[in-house]
């Protein structure tokens, strides 16, 4: 069965912003690209969009835009890139997508290229339940203790329905003691978003063109405005700085391995153990304290792997054991034991059931025999 006939008919397009410049990550490199779990932000951001099954995902740009543009491609050959220019605003960057895409017709997700943890998973429901409720906007919010710095979510006293978002620096005071918080994710109809969009100025405190204000024209037109309320908020943070970097790294690192353990994974020590959202690990892998597993590294069944062992696009056979091992583009064969204090470089090959001694450095096949014991 083809992709089109997956895909929700009414799902035109997916639009990523990543055209923020992400000063207080204090980087030369753009924060869409810095990594967590062996992808970067876009990266997670682009596969969870694309695992929507869209018509098209478009990427919008500006701050280091070539690089940003290089690696959004290297991720999907497919996505469509749109340029923002000098006009501020998240409601002017998706201005910009919709002139890149063209012709629209039917739902239009837009999500940010900064929010890891929000997965196709959380979209699919938000996309689910805009369709079935029948919305012409629905966004994704969240209630949280904390609400500082949020776009507050405003609901009618009578009906509840969801009649605007106002941004915190021009909200009242009664408006920021609102604990529901706009995720900055959303679910629009094609047709109004870019109706509305037109008539969206800059006359607020930041003087930007804000997609928020689509909701606010959209509830004054009598469309049907509605929220899908996350339930877990931790998915839509963002990563704004070094320090939300790290705290989103370790969130989604103990998602992948929570996700691993009841697959069958035995990970004696879940605090020392990061494991790259690529990994592939079979049933009764133990995973011994200290251990990396990166990149497109998969491990089969029964083998065991560290204490204290790196290893980077590695493959490990049914039963084999790897003890303080540094592996890079490595293969360890079927019940072959290796370490501990071996490195083994690119290409290196440990055969079926060989005993690679201490301290050896493995760099090709040839050079594994060398090592047995």
């Amino acid at each position: 069965m083809s992709s089109d006939e997956h895909r929700p008919l009414d799902l035109a397009a997916v639009v990523v912003l990543a055209a923020g410049a992400g000063t207080r990550m204090k980087s030369d490199t753009p924060k869409v690209l810095h990594s967590i779990s062996g992808r970067s932000l876009l990266g997670h951001a682009i596969r969870a969009g694309r695992r929507l099954n869209p018509e098209r995902l478009c990427v919008v740009v500006r701050h280091q835009r070539d690089a940003v543009v290089a690696h959004a491609l290297s991720v999907d050959p497919d996505v469509v890139i749109a340029d923002q220019d000098d006009v501020p605003g998240t409601g002017r960057a998706v201005q910009c997508a919709l002139e890149a895409l063209g012709e629209l017709h039917g739902a239009v997700v837009v999500t940010a290229g900064d929010t890891p943890l929000l997965d196709d998973r959380e979209l699919s429901a938000l996309l689910a339940d805009h369709t079935q409720s029948a919305n012409d906007v629905t966004v994704l919010s969240a209630r949280v203790a904390n609400p500082h710095g949020y776009g507050r979510i405003v609901r009618s006293a009578d009906s509840g329905a969801v009649t605007g978002i106002v941004e915190e620096k021009d909200a009242s005071e009664d408006e920021r003691a609102i604990d529901e918080i706009n995720t900055a994710t959303y679910v629009f109809d094609a047709d109004l978003l870019r109706e509305a969009l037109a008539g969206v100025g800059t006359d607020n405190a930041q003087g930007e063109v804000y997609l928020t204000d689509v909701i606010a024209i959209a509830s004054r037109e009598g469309r049907k405005v509605g929220a899908h309320i996350l339930d877990d908020p931790m998915s839509a943070e963002g990563a704004n700085d070094r320090c939300q970097l790290a705290q989103l790294g370790a969130e989604l690192n103990r998602r992948t391995l929570t996700q691993w353990m009841r697959a069958g994974v035995t990970i004696i020590d879940p605090g020392s153990t990061w494991i790259d959202v690529d990994v592939v690990l079979s049933p009764d892998v133990t995973i011994h304290p200290g251990c990396q597993l990166l990149g497109a590294t998969v491990v089969a069944t029964g083998a065991e792997i560290g204490p204290d062992t790196t290893m980077r696009d590695t493959e490990v056979s049914e039963g084999a054991k790897v003890i303080r091992t540094h592996a890079n583009l490595a293969m360890v064969g079927r019940g072959a034991q290796v370490g501990p204090f071996v490195h083994l470089g690119p290409d290196s090959k440990v055969l079926d059931g060989e005993r690679v001694r201490p301290f050896s450095d493995i760099t090709s096949v040839h050079a594994a025999g060398a090592g047995e014991g």
